[in-house]
Formats: structure tokens, C-alpha cells, sequence
């Protein structure tokens, strides 16, 4: 008995150590990967209850929670902060909707159409995605800035100009993307829809659309998410404060770190991420599928 129990204990510990060594491990940086996302996000969460919050100094919760930070941003030395939260939604959703729509006509067009010059254009797609879009704001500067003399809704200062801007820069790789998707979709399909006497915007939109569904809504996700978070090439082109971006305007708060509103920083940044959570609960569902669905069907 005594030599089925010590067997039976050395079994036991071979497969606790297989068990750490294939797949323990994993749990173990698993658990070190959300401690060190949610201790920043549980941070500025109390920093945004604490009145007069200093950055830098140890916070406490002790005396109770409070929301005058979060009644701060309805004052008048806080009222653009609405303002700017309209500009965001505004330009991230433009810029949202613009860019899947774009996109889903290109990759379309590429996917199923043969003409001369698409496999060129397809690479030089590709190679002008290898300069990061922020390398070519001084040239976007300029740019907008010649345009304003002439068609000033599209120049310097405008949420016009600030959503072409990025609507240019989001083409390449989002047209990839959905190139790969659109090459999963059955061509049998198209064929039968011309059989029956639809035309290529009628297949496009009845047919293939609702079928690349979940990789659009990641499309349009990411899309907003970027331009929503985005500080530089905002920054560049937003001139006025009240044209300012939320990311242009709340930096302008935290210009003076040493006189920063960081308790009304943080309730700020609180509030502008509920969008951005709502929008992603409400795409989850096509999230997964969206991102697989393309490399495992092509």
C-alpha cells in the first residue's frame, strides 16, 4: 500500500508539472497581462472620485467618494469639454462609416474585377502603408493650408479636412484586409446574380455586403477608435479650441502639469470611454468572426 501511495503521489506531481509546463504558464502571464492593464485604468477611476487630485501623490478614498469632478465638466471653465466630445463623435463616426464604405468599394473592385494596373495598384497600396501617417503632417499641414484660400471647409481648422486626412490614411490597410475577406466569398455567387439580372451595384449591396458583415463592423470599429484617440494629426490640423478634438482639448488641460485639473482630467477620460465600450459591446459579436473568418475560408 505504502509503495501504490508514493506512486500513485509522483503521478500526481508528473502531470502538476506537465500541467505548468504546457499550459500553467499561460495562465500565469494571462493573470500578469490584466494586472498590468487594469492598475492604470483602477487608477485614474480614483483619481476622477478625489477632489483636487494631484497626479502624483498618493490617493485615498478614505473620506468617501466624490463627484464634483465629474459636476466640474458642466462649469464654465470646463464648458468645451462637451464640445470637443461632439467634434470626436463626429469625426470618428464620419470617419467610421467613410472608411468601410471605401474600403468595401475598393476591395470589391479588386477582388472581383480584372483590369490593367491592379496588381500594381494592390503593391503600391501596400508599400505606401510601410510610412506611418504621421511622418506626412507637415506636407498635410501645407496641404490644408493652400486649400483653406480656396475651399475653406476642406482646409486648415475644419472636421471636414481632419476626416479626409484620415479617411486617406486608413485606405491601404483596410482595403487589404477586406481584399482577403472579399476573396472568401464564393464567385458562384456573383455569377448566379448576374444570371438573374442584377447589376454590380445590386450584387454588391444585396448580396456580398451582408455576407462580409462581421469584418466591416471590425473595419468600422478600429476605424473609430483610432480617429476617436487620435492626437497628432488632430492636433495639426484642428487650429481653434472650439474645433478641438477630446484629445487636442484635454492635453491643452494637462499642458501645465503642475496646475492640471487631473481630478476633472480623469473624470473627463472616464466619460469618453463609455462610447467607445458601448460601440464595442455592441460589435462584439461580429469581432471574433470577423478577424478569423477571412484567413480561415481564403
Amino acid at each position: 500500500m505504502a509503495a501504490q501511495s508514493k506512486e500513485k503521489a509522483q503521478l500526481t506531481t508528473l502531470h502538476g508539472l506537465r500541467w505548468l509546463k504546457e499550459v500553467g504558464w499561460k495562465h500565469a502571464v494571462g493573470i500578469a497581462v490584466i494586472i498590468y492593464c487594469v492598475i492604470p485604468l483602477l487608477y485614474v477611476l480614483s483619481v476622477s472620485f478625489v477632489p483636487n487630485a494631484v497626479i502624483n501623490a498618493p490617493l485615498s478614498l478614505s473620506n468617501g467618494i466624490s463627484f464634483d469632478n465629474f459636476k466640474a465638466l458642466g462649469s464654465d471653465r470646463y464648458s468645451m469639454y462637451w464640445q470637443w466630445i461632439f467634434n470626436s463623435l463626429v469625426v470618428s463616426t464620419v470617419t467610421a462609416i467613410g472608411t468601410v464604405l471605401m474600403g468595401a468599394a475598393a476591395a470589391y473592385a479588386f477582388s472581383r474585377f480584372r483590369f490593367r494596373g491592379r496588381r500594381g495598384t494592390l503593391t503600391f497600396l501596400l508599400l505606401v502603408q510601410m510610412f506611418p501617417q504621421m511622418l506626412a503632417f507637415v506636407a498635410l499641414f501645407l496641404l490644408l493650408l493652400g486649400i483653406k484660400d480656396i475651399f475653406p471647409v476642406l482646409g486648415l481648422n475644419s472636421k471636414l479636412g481632419l476626416i479626409c486626412v484620415y479617411l486617406g490614411g486608413a485606405l491601404g490597410s483596410n482595403t487589404f484586409l477586406l481584399f482577403g475577406f472579399f476573396n472568401s466569398v464564393p464567385r458562384e455567387l456573383d455569377e448566379a446574380a448576374e444570371i438573374d439580372g442584377a447589376s454590380h451595384a445590386q450584387t454588391f449591396w444585396t448580396i456580398i455586403m451582408p455576407l462580409v458583415l462581421p469584418v466591416l463592423a471590425v473595419v468600422g470599429l478600429l476605424s473609430f477608435i483610432s480617429s476617436f484617440g487620435d492626437f497628432v494629426i488632430a492636433k495639426v490640423v484642428m487650429q481653434t479650441p472650439d474645433q478641438y478634438t477630446l484629445a487636442v482639448g484635454m492635453y491643452n488641460w494637462a499642458a501645465d502639469d503642475r496646475n492640471a485639473p487631473w481630478g476633472v482630467f480623469a473624470a473627463g477620460s472616464i466619460i469618453a470611454a463609455i462610447p467607445v465600450i458601448l460601440l464595442f459591446q455592441y460589435l462584439q459579436k461580429y469581432i471574433v468572426s470577423g478577424l478569423t473568418s477571412g484567413a480561415v475560408k481564403g
